[in-house]
């Protein structure tokens, strides 16, 4: 990320706003290899096609903020490949993951469980290691990583023990789905803080977690605030950027006490519906349907649906994104449209 964008995005998250609105766009490897032309595989396996992947974005869309940015990932396979799922890997596709608790009413083996080192187990000492390489080349091309990601406490149990399982084990057994939670918590605010170390200019974090958007608000108040709130506070005085693109809102009023200062979110909900609920202190970050318009959308169909979004969120706390990351098949000239109609919409002729 430039300097000047990541000032943008300070600015934006302290909704002191800028003069124009800006876009912004979650990228990682569902869309970034098909997209610069190479393999899944040679994507997460060869550093200097990443760091290549990555830069061509950049110059592709200079005017974007990629968010994360340069971000080392093997789609959901990380977190959970500490806990010791079994992770199978395609030539053209993301990885699958294994699950290592059966079903809901096996959750005894939670107590068997230990938090992952993030130096040492699974998969997360290799992106450790690609960080630590890469940063001084992505300094030397003008660009520096400002922000470090994860995916929530809730993502990484369903990846334990399969999503169903996840949700049915919160009614069923209670006590041990804390004693998970707790687990996947403590990995969490660990994993963002080994990246923030081995890289120099880290203010901000992402973390990822639409299973939360399941859940009641009952539910959401007791094994999910708690657990997201500690990890937000465990990092102050940083950027705080939260995605969940399901269309679930019991969460919405809650985000300011989080701590969250931009929030990805549903294009299933409009604008207007989501800022009456999250309040007036969060930039949101959307809210183009990403697969309907970005994929499946005409350069004109896109234009006409960023236009409808920048009317609906007005002229403050927006940054024009997907509502969601960027989905597998986005073409450039869908890209190209948003950004145009972003132009055209605030140079009225």
């Amino acid at each position: 990320m430039k300097k000047t964008q990541w000032e943008t995005l300070k600015r934006c998250a302290a909704m002191d706003y800028p003069d124009k609105i800006p876009a912004g766009l979650i990228v990682d490897s569902p869309w970034m290899p098909a997209y610069t032309g190479i393999s899944t595989l040679d994507y997460f396996t060869v550093p200097e096609k990443w760091l290549d992947a990555n830069i061509k974005i950049r110059k592709d869309f200079p005017e974007l903020i990629f968010i994360p940015d340069f971000w080392v990932e093997y789609g959901m396979a990380a977190e959970p490949s500490g806990f010791g799922c079994k992770i199978n890997f395609y030539e053209n596709n993301t990885p699958t993951v294994n699950h290592i608790i059966p079903s809901a009413d096996d959750m005894d083996v939670v107590n068997q469980i230990q938090v992952p080192n993030p130096k040492t187990d699974g998969l997360l000492p290799f992106v450790l290691n690609l960080y630590r390489n890469m940063e001084p080349k992505i300094n030397d091309a003008g660009e520096s990583i400002k922000i470090v990601a994860g995916r929530g406490p809730l993502a990484i149990g369903t990846h334990l023990m399969g999503l169903t399982e996840f949700l049915v084990g919160m009614k069923l057994d209670p006590d041990n789905m804390h004693k998970l939670l707790k687990l996947t918590t403590t990995l969490v605010k660990n994993w963002l803080e080994a990246q923030a170390v081995v890289l120099s200019e880290v203010e901000g974090i992402l973390v990822l977690d639409d299973i939360v958007g399941f859940l009641s608000k009952d539910d959401y108040m007791e094994f999910a605030h708690p657990y997201l709130k500690e990890i937000f506070d465990a990092f102050p005085n940083t950027v705080k950027i939260y995605h969940n693109d399901t269309d679930g809102d019991a969460y919405y009023d809650s985000l300011e006490d989080l701590g969250v200062n931009i929030f990805n979110f549903t294009h299933l909900k409009t604008i207007a519906e989501v800022r009456s609920k999250v309040g007036d202190k969060v930039c949101l970050l959307g809210n183009i349907p990403p697969l309907e318009e970005l994929v499946q959308g005409t350069p004109d169909s896109v234009k006409a649906s960023t236009k409808k979004c920048l009317e609906d969120a007005g002229d403050r706390g927006i940054i024009l994104s997907a509502g969601g990351g960027a989905s597998p098949g986005t073409p450039k000239e869908n890209i190209q449209a948003m950004l145009d109609a972003l132009v055209d919409f605030q140079n009225p002729k």
